[in-house]
């Protein structure tokens, strides 16, 4: 049983110990397109100012991706924060099953593609971009390369719209080369073409059940065919974008059509890839692709009979997908599993919007408790509307029960994450993110209060950057990138900058010392350092504290 050592020189905090991810907020010099910087935030900028920080890295190698070219997201860096440890990550999977060939010799891959060769469609669905965070655009084609090499006849690609890991308005920057690249392909016995497609914050990639319209959505679009019609996925981007005025986020859904009748819905017999590896957009699609007749979420008009598969497992305990092309990391020996195992009772906090990230990504893509009894976990319900509306989110809410529950005294270590930087921020809105932060703000107020009445401590972070970036920058000048109206050119993507790691102690700071900042700290030193905070020594499997005696 892995369990945690007393700390002989150290007998932790005398409260509770406190774990906040201020999600989507990184450290970026003020260029004026940082909303942190902008906001009015007096609790953080004396955190910032007053008490030890340290700079984490929360993109790259650092958090198990290929490259330090690649931004982190909310779930890689939670895996990191939760396991102490870097494990590789979906990309990085998916890249090495492709490279080495066992993809295609999987028993997954030739259950997909054996039962369409010269009959029936082999169908891709997936965020349609290179930003490594849901998806890379060269997954798919190597998939497509292979899938004639394997005699695939015909194949049709729903393409979802992204706009958010990479440029707000790139879309045909992909479409393009991307109809170039099928023309390779093409042949008499190849008949290979885009069928369908939308904006990934309208169709089909919900997470959390937030919002199963946009499933519905896609399932109506992709399978059914329902929708407006279009020639081409160019043609589709290039009205919406003069009718709407939209970014590629939230291009409504078109089905590509030809002489009036959709060129690709989902048929009895046919195959269905979701080329997405990352989990938490994945899950609802392929629980709609696989339920059977007791489904419940939305009348589905008509259900095909087909092979499906995920990139990966996408919900390692409640098995979704059945089929999965590249089996995902195994974490092992996490925080809240040697807390558990140690006895420490802990509590989980967030809304809807990144509930999973406090619980599932931060046990290792665990959705199930390691100890009914031990660990508590509350599910704050998110706002259904555009997140620019209304920028506090639940922010507030979340903290009234974080405060019950820290008061309680039944809990010794607690954890909660509060979206907005990062939900807001992905909109591109820079006043709406503005405003988001000081709601933070407020909020980061009273728990520190309380957390000082309790003589507990609190670790304050980030999973990763994105309202310190909120427009593209010039390397040259560090200024942001104007558009042809002045306005700043808006970036909805995360960032690559590092996040703060802030120790808040009043009360034992003294018994021990804040290390120097150091470039190979990032987001895994978090969970060793809550151990020393907890009086015990951290597991030998997990990254070195950030503190020391």
């Amino acid at each position: 049983m892995n369990k945690l050592e007393k700390n002989p020189a150290f007998g932790g905090v005398k409260g509770p110990l406190l774990t906040i991810v201020m999600d989507g907020v990184g450290l970026a010099p003020d260029t004026g397109a940082n909303a942190v910087r902008a906001a009015h935030t007096p609790t953080l900028d004396k955190l910032l100012s007053e008490y030890p920080m340290l700079p984490l890295r929360a993109h790259g190698t650092a958090v198990g991706l290929p490259s330090d070219d690649d931004m982190g997201n909310s779930e890689v860096g939670h895996n990191a924060l939760g396991a102490g440890q870097v494990f590789a990550q979906g990309a990085k999977l998916v890249s090495n099953s492709i490279e080495s060939g066992k993809m295609f010799e999987s028993n997954a891959w030739h259950e997909i593609v054996d039962p369409v060769k010269g009959k029936g469609t082999l169908h891709f669905l997936g965020l349609f971009s290179d930003g490594n965070v849901h998806s890379h655009i060269d997954h798919l084609k190597a998939m497509l390369e292979r899938a004639k090499k394997d005699g695939v006849s015909r194949v049709r690609v729903h393409i979802l719209i992204d706009g958010r890991d990479v440029g707000e308005t790139s879309a045909l920057e992909y479409i393009r080369p991307f109809e170039a690249f099928l023309d390779t392909l093409r042949s008499p016995d190849y008949d290979i073409m885009i069928a369908s497609g939308g904006g990934r914050m309208q169709i089909t990639m919900d997470r959390y059940e937030a919002n199963w319209k946009m499933v519905e959505s896609g399932w109506h679009t992709h399978v059914l065919g329902d929708g407006r019609q279009f020639a081409s996925a160019e043609e589709a981007v290039t009205t919406y974008r003069e009718e709407l005025k939209v970014i590629d986020q939230d291009l409504p859904p078109f089905v590509i059509a030809k002489d009036g009748k959709p060129v690709g819905t989902v048929e009895d017999g046919d195959s269905v890839v979701f080329f997405n590896f990352r989990g938490d957009r994945s899950i609802e699609i392929s629980k709609t692709f696989e339920a059977g007749a007791d489904f419940d979420k939305f009348d589905r008009v008509r259900v095909p009979a087909v092979k499906y598969a995920g990139m990966l497992e996408y919900d390692g305990d409640a098995h979704i997908p059945s089929r999965y092309l590249v089996s995902p990391p195994e974490i092992t020996c996490t925080s809240g599993e040697y807390f558990c195992n140690t006895g420490i009772a802990q509590y989980a906090i967030s809304e809807t919007q990144k509930y999973g990230h406090v619980t599932y990504f931060w046990n290792g893509n665990r959705s199930g408790k390691f100890s009914d009894t031990l660990e508590t976990y509350v599910e704050i319900p998110s706002d259904v509307v555009p997140f620019e509306q209304r920028p506090w989110m639940k922010c507030a809410e979340i903290t009234d029960a974080l405060i019950e529950a820290m008061k309680s005294g039944k809990y010794r270590y607690l954890r909660v994450n509060f979206p907005n930087g990062d939900m807001v921020g992905h909109t591109g809105n820079f006043l709406a993110t503005e405003c988001s932060m000081e709601a933070l703000d407020l909020q980061l107020a009273r728990i520190l209060k309380v957390v000082d009445e309790l003589e507990g401590a609190a670790i304050i972070t980030a999973d990763h950057g994105n309202a310190d970036e909120m427009a593209e920058i010039d390397k040259k000048t560090g200024a942001p990138k104007l558009s042809k109206d002045g306005s700043m050119k808006a970036k909805t993507s995360h960032t690559l900058n590092p996040v703060p790691c802030i120790i808040y102690d009043n009360f034992t700071k003294d018994a021990y010392t804040v290390k120097a900042a150091d470039p190979k700290f990032g987001l895994s030193n978090v969970a060793a350092t809550t151990a020393v905070l907890l009086g015990y020594k951290p597991a030998p499997e997990w990254d070195e504290a950030l503190i020391d005696f």
